[in-house]
């Protein structure tokens, strides 16, 4: 797993290779700004009320810092054969040229994509990050089908034609909305 971490952090270095979540920046800009926002607010309520003391700016503290990391999202990226996930503590990432298996479950209400490599990368993927951000879908698309035709995955490959469809037809329903077609 340490050479993942080598090649991982080399790559996202290479400006022009990576893509990234183009929404994740300002996604992370409102979690912090929801977390300053109820510090602010809890400490401003204790001062008004109670008095503030230590003990209680260290628990506001504490709730926002929870807050922070409840609504913090993983930054993804694809460079080519890699798909990075980087969460808060903990960065995944997975080779797209060696998919093992791609799940995504019919049933329920899962909006998460798990992809396994045949080196034990796991990681997963939140489905409106693929929908935000078709050129990412379609790298980590193009990865799947090089590992499908090197013969990498397990022979169910039902989970990414479902996702395919699913995107491509939310992909073309937010283009029609967009064009006032819709």
């Amino acid at each position: 797993m340490k050479p993942l971490r080598r090649i991982a952090s080399r790559v996202t270095d290479v400006p022009g290779d990576v893509l990234s979540d183009a929404g994740w920046p300002g996604e992370a800009r409102a979690a912090v700004g929801c977390a300053v926002l109820l510090l602010a607010a809890s400490l401003t309520v204790d001062a008004g009320t109670h008095g503030l003391t230590l003990l209680r700016a260290a628990g506001s503290m504490a709730l926002a810092s929870l807050l922070l990391v409840v609504l913090l999202p993983p930054r993804v990226s694809a460079a080519p054969d890699l798909l990075i996930v980087q969460g808060l503590w903990v960065t995944r990432t997975v080779r797209m040229d060696r998919l093992a298996a791609i799940s995504w479950p019919a049933t329920g209400t899962s909006r998460r994509v798990i992809l396994t490599d045949t080196e034990g990368g796991r990681a997963e993927v939140d489905l409106r990050v693929l929908t935000a951000n078709p050129a990412l879908w379609l790298r980590l698309e193009a990865g799947a089908r090089a590992s499908l035709q090197r013969g990498m995955p397990s022979p169910d490959t039902s989970d990414l034609a479902r996702l395919s469809l699913y995107l491509d037809h939310e992909t073309t329903r937010s283009v029609l909305k967009v064009s006032g077609l819709g």
